[in-house]
């Protein structure tokens, strides 16, 4: 028999707020976290803006060993780890580190790193390079360093699908648990890839925004979108056997109740025209989770501002819903935070599950000219209160990669 899987903990770094509390109080007021890009000079770069996590200062959070030794994108996903865990209680109780597991997610690994060390490389010669390069860039080194951390000896996987990864890591610990694989399970995606390197080469994808309004830049949906816009973070979910959360009296945010993940097999880059593949992933979450359509009251959408992306994704969402779908709030969060690659997926189901504790589902921000083929609700700029039964998150990665997550209100 299955078990049924709850959220008692959640954990954020993100471009507007590097905690839950700052993340979600700003996301209600519509706060833009996209600026000039200043971890580099941008002075020959097309794209000027990105999204950067502001004010974290990884050594008010970790030791200097640590500090050292571990590359951003691990850094800000232990601080959002770290969180999470205490946001759950469990640092302050025993619990079976053996049955305490930890899955999370990333695009590119330490990215900052390689291209570092490549400079090193390349004016000093090989004696240059840090023998810290291996262990700080192996995407697989945020899920061990979490592990570390917490003494975590159960279940610990990482997962790869670019920018559906934090969404797959959270779906694949809800099995976890469900089939007893886990008690307690540390999840989530962590990112943080804003350099030259990265952004050269999403430039010569066509995939960014070139625009030097940042307001005007990351906008879902709108017929101008043009392209993505960077950013960076992390975001972290405990999800535990919901027994387990009672017989420790834990808080309880939601709970998981539904998993779909497909592949479009069609492009390395590009959607599926029909969005054929984001509609079996959403529709296998539903069904995984035994859930009447009419009571998915809320979507946090991809939401990327491409032009296949978003226009794909609102026709995937039109084929399961049919004409219900024009009754659902559609947000996308990346019109705030750009967009976080492997960690944002995990930032927007938290979004979810903030969304239906308060009641509330905050605006797609920068929205101004309607698109023909982009014609749901949107919540345009302004947040609403709304109450939600079940809240749907969607991500879609690079090789075709789609997966839906569903969390219920309890």
């Amino acid at each position: 028999m299955k078990r049924r899987v709850v959220v008692t903990g959640l954990g954020a770094v993100t471009p507007i707020g590097n905690n839950v509390e700052d993340f979600w109080r700003n996301a209600k007021r519509g706060t833009c976290g996209i600026d000039f890009i200043s971890s580099f000079d941008i002075k020959d770069s097309k794209v000027k803006l990105a999204a950067e996590v502001k004010d974290f200062k990884p050594e008010d959070f970790l030791s200097k060993k640590q500090v050292l030794r571990l590359d951003r994108f691990c850094q800000i996903g232990i601080v959002a780890a770290k969180e999470a865990y205490e946001d759950a209680g469990l640092n302050c109780i025993d619990i079976d580190k053996n049955r305490l597991g930890v899955i999370m997610g990333n695009g590119v690994g330490g990215i900052n790193t390689v291209t570092q060390e490549m400079l090193n490389l390349q004016k000093g010669g090989m004696n240059m390079v840090s023998p810290l390069l291996i262990p700080k860039s192996l995407p697989n080194i945020l899920t061990g360093s979490i592990s570390i951390e917490f003494g975590a000896k159960g279940i610990s996987n990482a997962i790869i699908t670019a920018c559906a990864a934090g969404t797959n890591a959270i779906g694949e610990a809800y099995k976890a648990i469900q089939y007893q694989d886990a008690d307690v399970v540390i999840c989530g995606g962590s990112e943080a890839c804003i350099n030259p390197l990265m952004i050269a080469g999403f430039t010569n994808l066509n995939a960014l925004s070139f625009k030097s309004d940042k307001m005007r830049a990351s906008i879902p949906f709108d017929r101008e979108r043009e392209g993505f816009v960077l950013g960076e973070g992390a975001g972290v979910l405990i999800l535990e056997d919901y027994k387990h959360a009672l017989d420790r009296n834990a808080k309880i945010y939601a709970e998981v109740t539904g998993y779909g993940y497909t592949c479009d097999a069609y492009h390395l880059t590009a959607p599926h025209p029909s969005g054929e593949g984001a509609k079996r992933a959403m529709k296998l979450a539903i069904d995984n989770g035994s859930i009447n359509l009419k009571d998915i009251s809320y979507i946090n959408a991809h939401g990327t501002s491409t032009l296949l992306n978003d226009r794909c994704e609102t026709e995937a969402i039109k084929n399961v819903f049919g004409d219900y779908a024009y009754s659902i709030p559609i947000s996308s969060t990346k019109s705030m935070i750009g967009h976080l690659q492997g960690a944002s997926g995990a930032v927007e189901a938290l979004v979810c599950i903030k969304s239906i504790e308060d009641e509330y589902v905050h605006g797609t921000i920068g929205y101004k000219v309607k698109d023909e083929d982009c014609d749901l609700d949107y919540v345009p700029n302004e947040g609403r209160v709304h109450k939600i039964k079940y809240a749907m998150s969607n991500s879609f990665g690079f090789g075709g990669h789609n997966t839906s997550v569903v969390f219920k209100k309890m």
